[in-house]
């Protein structure tokens, strides 16, 4: 294909496609759906080799979000039947980051629910920080606590995060259908104040929501500019009790396409696997690999993952590696900050593509997989082992 040759030269030499070709692999057909994963995987492997990058979920506050973000379980009013705690102790968040380290994992994510970290809760924190890090030598530690006030970037950076994690979700023209207590601006702003302060951006989106192929391509585009270090790619995963619970639209084939889509729009940045791998991907989850470089090991916030030994046994008999504490995840000329001066170009007609019609999203055939969906009860705010 004409379209897939031109993207893999373009993720080669780290330019930007136009909207009108990322648009053009989200319309790909099934038929063609191995060739798509073969022309991003070119791409994959040129800047990360077969190296999977392990990264583990530690959610150090669960539940009773004053937000009212529709995807979420931790929503206000949702009535989930997920696990609900305040915050754990220093220790007991590194015990748990600790089991993840043991299974493999390089980077520990901190996460708490709630609209944005108080001043109390940046020290808490960055007390957590300390233990992990005292604990697990060379870990590197993500913190994902919502929209940060003025100063409080730079205390987490001081405390030892090396990386902040806050998503977009969505386009900034459907944000409001998803959320109302606050918008796409204060997404990005905290994104910004992240990387201001010295630390590796990782912000994402969600599939499944109902969008368009043309919200898929803005928000992926949206990041591009914001130029984070990570980019998770998180599919919906509809929790009983959320507004969104009866949104199944997704395929294994469709989720592929977004994660190859993603690739070529981002050729050179960390992409993950991230929540709702499991449900939507079931055993295509392999073919992801070709894509994507780095995931998440065992359970999520509040829903259950396969099991620790699978991934790694997934990533081995798919013919990768784990990649190791010595080494780093980015190729060079994004780890020297200003690189070799040779930003990803935007092509002249991406501002003419700008202008593409919306492409409306089939109904997938496949059933709903409830079965899927399991709420967390294992690991962090219980007394039963992690899944690691």
């Amino acid at each position: 294909m004409d379209l897939l040759n031109a993207l893999v030269d373009k993720g080669l030499r780290r330019e930007l496609p136009t909207r009108e070709e990322a648009l053009a692999v989200l319309a790909t057909s099934d038929d063609e759906l191995l060739d798509v994963v073969a022309a991003a995987g070119k791409v994959r492997r040129q800047w990360f080799g077969r190296r999977v990058k392990l990264n583990y979920l530690v959610n150090l506050k669960s539940g009773l979000c004053p937000e009212d973000c529709s995807y979420c379980s931790q929503r206000l009013g949702s009535k989930a039947e997920i696990l609900k705690y305040t915050w754990l102790k220093p220790d007991e968040a590194s015990k748990a980051a600790a089991a993840g380290v043991a299974g493999g994992a390089k980077r520990v994510c901190l996460v708490a629910s709630g609209r944005g970290p108080t001043d109390r809760d940046v020290d808490r924190v960055s007390e957590t920080i300390s233990a992990i890090k005292e604990q697990n030598e060379g870990v590197e530690v993500c913190a994902c606590l919502g929209l940060l006030s003025d100063g409080q970037a730079g205390r987490l950076r001081s405390a030892g995060a090396d990386a902040y994690n806050h998503n977009l979700n969505t386009s900034e023209a459907t944000y409001g259908d998803i959320c109302t207590t606050h918008d796409f601006s204060d997404r990005v702003s905290t994104v910004q104040q992240a990387q201001a302060a010295g630390m590796s951006a990782c912000s994402g989106l969600i599939a499944g929501m109902g969008e368009s192929d043309a919200d898929l391509v803005d928000v992926v585009f949206a990041l591009r500019e914001l130029d984070p270090d990570s980019v998770p790619v998180n599919f919906l995963i509809p929790f009983e009790g959320t507004p969104l619970a009866k949104e199944w639209n997704l395929t294994p084939q469709r989720a592929l396409r977004i994660l190859a889509m993603v690739r070529f729009v981002c050729p050179d940045i960390e992409v993950r696997l991230a929540g709702g791998r499991e449900v939507h991907l079931r055993t295509l989850q392999p073919l992801a690999l070709h894509l994507v470089n780095s995931i998440f090991l065992g359970d999520y916030l509040t829903s259950e993952g396969q099991a620790g030994k699978d991934d790694l046994a997934m990533i081995e008999d798919a013919g990768f590696e784990v990649e190791g504490a010595d080494t780093t995840t980015l190729p060079e000329h994004r780890r020297q900050h200003g690189d070799d001066g040779a930003e990803p170009a935007q092509t002249a007609d991406a501002e003419a593509d700008a202008e593409a019609p919306a492409t409306t999203v089939p109904a997938p055939s496949d059933e709903n997989r409830r079965d899927l969906v399991a709420v967390r009860r294992r690991g962090a705010g219980t007394d039963l082992p992690p899944n690691a």
